[in-house]
């Protein structure tokens, strides 16, 4: 049992600071539109883009959570970087993880702004895994993954936004 623990440990570590991705997403007005949508936003700024423009805004803004679904939209297989990773390194955690059985929880997310994603935005994020780690809960092994993407503006280099997002796994 302890080299099994011991082995994760070592995974875990291992894969600390290692890129899981490097994308190129573009923030279009009918994706922000169904988001704020779906997420039953009745404001207009994601709507109108007068309505964004007075209320202080280039463009028609994303909403605040937007960030986790807009790879799903905007991220085009012909504008993607050539030297983007082609294996994320969480899989090498999670396979041993997942054949000990228990559970897989999206744990927490985090989105640190440093200015607003608009439509027109071109984005370019780079991912690493920031952290990895485990602790005991109720007789429980609870191991935690934390991805990290900071997304900048194509044209200025700028930061935009920073997610993160935290898998749990328990056993």
């Amino acid at each position: 049992m302890a080299e099994s623990a011991t082995s994760i440990e070592d995974v875990l570590k291992g894969i600390i600071g290692k890129p899981t991705e490097k994308a190129k997403v573009v923030i279009e007005r009918a994706p922000v539109q169904h988001f704020a949508d779906a997420v039953l936003s009745s404001s207009p700024i994601y709507h109108s883009p007068e309505a964004a423009k007075e209320a202080g805004f280039s463009s028609i803004p994303a909403p605040p959570t937007f960030p986790f679904a807009m790879e799903f939209a905007g991220k085009f297989e012909e504008i993607q970087p050539s030297d983007a990773p082609v294996a994320n390194p969480l899989g090498e955690a999670m396979g041993p993880l997942m054949a000990k059985g228990g559970l897989i929880l999206h744990g927490e997310q985090e989105f640190i702004y440093h200015r607003p994603v608009q439509v027109g935005d071109v984005l370019v994020g780079q991912g690493t895994i920031a952290d990895a780690y485990q602790k005991e809960s109720k007789g429980r092994t609870m191991t935690f993954i934390v991805q990290e993407t900071n997304w900048s503006d194509e044209k200025t280099g700028e930061p935009v936004v920073t997610t993160r997002f935290n898998v749990i796994h328990r056993a």
